[in-house]
């Protein structure tokens, strides 16, 4: 079943493409490391086992920001392939510095649109989980449109996860924090684990600015759901 009619080839887009600064080993690792862990968009399937070089099981994280997280998952887990998608160029040269400096394996990068990658680019059951960190809040009620965890969008994201998969979503922001819960829950083929919220996995490690906002109290919410054996 083709689902690319799900999301509209003019979606909103959940982020602004911001001019950051590069840093010149930032920029220095694009130019040497993206052609050999980068993969390029293009608008066909991508064979996953063949852009790692193995069968393993394939994990999709969606905005990795700086690739801290990422990196250390990674490197942690050895036995999974992390494909990692981010548009920011200031992310991706910091996350091929990490990889280059710890000598990470099983990271992939595509920098690109999540949205077009997953519609355009990722298979039917091919995935074994999905992260989803922090995701920008559009706190604005005007801008919450922007918001990338909406109804159509994890509609389409199910129809890529086998049998079994995970989705793991987490946000310091309550609002966003119940929309997700809403929205995930709300989709027949996905079954919540906790029950409600999750603690947060053992395998997601704390971020700097998360480790700052517990301090003055805020809160963080993880969700983690998997998909069920029903077929759609």
């Amino acid at each position: 079943m083709n689902n690319s009619t799900d999301l509209s080839k003019r979606h909103i887009r959940s982020y602004v493409l911001r001019q950051g600064r590069v840093s010149p080993a930032q920029q220095r690792a694009v130019d040497t490391l993206l052609p050999r862990f980068g993969i390029p968009y293009t608008p066909q399937p991508l064979d996953l086992a063949q852009a790692f070089g193995r069968a393993a099981p394939k994990i999709l994280e969606i905005g990795f920001g700086m690739g801290d997280s990422t990196a250390t998952i990674a490197l942690a887990h050895p036995e999974n392939d992390y494909l990692a998608l981010e548009v920011h160029t200031p992310g991706v040269g910091n996350l091929l510095k990490l990889i280059a400096a710890q000598q990470i394996p099983n990271i992939r990068i595509i920098q690109h649109d999540a949205v077009e990658v997953l519609r355009d680019m990722i298979c039917e059951h091919s995935l074994d989980g999905v992260h989803i960190f922090f995701p920008d809040p559009w706190h604005k009620a005007r801008h919450n449109k922007r918001r990338l965890i909406q109804a159509p969008f994890i509609t389409q994201l199910v129809q890529k996860l086998k049998p079994g998969g995970y989705i793991h979503v987490a946000t310091d922001w309550q609002d966003y924090a119940g929309q997700m819960l809403a929205i995930l829950s709300a989709e027949p083929l996905l079954k919540n684990t906790a029950g409600n919220y999750s603690p947060r996995p053992a395998y997601r490690p704390l971020t700097k600015f998360e480790q700052r906002g517990i301090r003055l109290g805020h809160g963080v919410w993880d969700l983690v759901f998997c998909r069920t054996n029903g077929s759609n």
